[in-house]
């Protein structure tokens, strides 16, 4: 009996050290990283020019959806151009830091 926990705990130990670093994201690295984005998502009431369309404010959104539509824009499965070539750049890191950053802000 003794053993077998031994087992399940050194199992338990190597499973949570073979999970990805970027389970959660850095809000202090996440600031750094968004500069870009708050030229566009930073600014209250902003319009984009073609199509015109108003630019979401990204404070206090859920993290998951941040990082799901950076994703999303990386493959090329949601449609903006400006948000493709951004997202493109980014790694998983760098959208869950970034999604950290903005979950945390107003």
């Amino acid at each position: 009996m003794r053993i077998r926990k031994v087992f399940v705990l050194a199992g338990m130990a190597i499973g949570m050290a073979m999970q990805p670093a970027y389970t959660a994201g850095d809000p202090v690295e996440g600031e750094r990283k968004a500069k870009t984005c708050l030229g566009c998502h930073g600014v209250e009431g902003y319009r984009n020019a073609y199509p015109s369309y108003h630019v979401p404010k990204l404070g206090g959104q859920h993290p998951q959806y941040i990082v799901s539509a950076l994703k999303d824009y990386a493959s090329g499965g949601r449609r903006h151009a400006t948000m493709q070539i951004q997202a493109e750049s980014l790694s998983e890191q760098d959208m869950q830091d970034i999604a950290a950053f903005f979950a945390r802000s107003r």
